[in-house]
């Protein structure tokens, strides 16, 4: 018999597809890995393992313990997936702009949601960064993940991400795309791939109300770069550790709108069901496309399925709301 011996097993191996009406205007061969064929839906599986294995292997969490994290959802859904089948309790905290979809699906994973407002300071004790540290520290048996500074969730795609694409594309890879939270995804595949092949270009996808771009550009950090936006998944108010500017060649900002009008068009027009910040990392390939030349090979990673965004991206009444269309 052919078979997994548990759900963990199946992380990872995420189909590399070719783009074939979205990329027409672009004289290079693009291609998307889709993370949204990992059991829990996104690229955050991979991380989420290998941040609890690594804290297993080290004594940080110990059996019967609870997890603790501050996440916007698909981190949380990885965890969950470990959590059950390690026998770990799962306490999940995010913040109030997220999709009400990837709530429910935490909850019925088993997961404690606690929602926390977006629209304040992170060092302000409501924001989810400092009540997740605040419930770690309260609560016994504890482990508080930290995946924007702990080094495994880079470690986890520098290990699996980065291999699969260098094998997947034969080594014939030009130019890395992917959006940039927690930097982990972006600094693990970029440092493999750019140990595999220096002259690889590694392109990181921010959006409008983020720091990146500017503190990359400038080395400045300027709070008056922070500002809300509706794009999940990708900026931050903060500099996480596990973003590594040496491996990141450019940061290329996108609006909210153009985020989720192309996440719409990757399902219109390819038949990929994708979350919204995969339409930010297609726009923004899209704005970078004199880059890239005749003959190249440009991948574009999508990080999670449309599943979680059903109530926002894919409604017609939200987006008309939001001005979008």
């Amino acid at each position: 018999m052919k078979y997994y011996k548990n759900i963990l097993e199946t992380i990872g191996d995420t189909p590399l597809i070719k783009l074939n009406k979205i990329s027409n205007l672009i004289e290079s061969s693009v291609f998307v890995k889709v993370e949204s064929f990992n059991p829990g839906n996104s690229v955050k599986d991979r991380m989420a393992v290998k941040m609890i294995e690594d804290a297993e292997k080290d004594g940080r969490l110990k059996p019967g313990g609870t997890i603790v994290e501050g996440t916007s959802g698909n981190t949380g859904m990885g965890l969950a997936l470990a959590a059950i089948v390690k026998g770990y309790k799962l306490i999940c905290v995010s913040n109030d702009k997220q999709s009400k979809e990837k709530f429910d699906v935490l909850r019925a994973m088993g997961a404690e949601v606690v929602v926390c407002p977006t629209d304040v300071e992170a060092d302000d004790p409501r924001s989810y960064y400092s009540v997740s540290k605040k419930i770690s520290e309260e609560t016994k048996n504890s482990w508080y993940v930290n995946q924007y500074d702990n080094p495994s969730n880079t470690i986890a795609h520098y290990e699996s991400t980065g291999p699969e694409i260098w094998k997947q594309t034969n080594g014939k890879i030009d130019h890395f795309v992917v959006g940039v939270g927690t930097g982990g995804t972006i600094s693990g595949v970029g440092k493999y791939l750019k140990e595999m092949k220096p002259s690889v270009k590694i392109w990181g996808i921010d959006t409008y109300g983020s720091v990146f771009k500017k503190y990359h550009e400038t080395g400045i950090f300027d709070e008056k770069e922070i500002y809300p936006y509706s794009t999940e998944g990708i900026g931050e108010d903060i500099l996480p550790k596990n973003v590594d500017f040496e491996v990141i060649d450019h940061f290329e900002k996108v609006t909210d709108k153009d985020a989720a009008l192309y996440t719409r068009k990757l399902a219109k027009e390819e038949g990929i069901f994708a979350g919204n910040s995969c339409g930010a990392a297609i726009a923004g390939m899209i704005q970078l496309k004199s880059n890239f030349k005749k003959g190249q090979v440009v991948v574009v990673l999508l990080h999670d399925s449309g599943s979680r965004y059903i109530g926002k991206i894919y409604n017609d009444e939200w987006m008309k709301d939001k001005g979008f269309i």
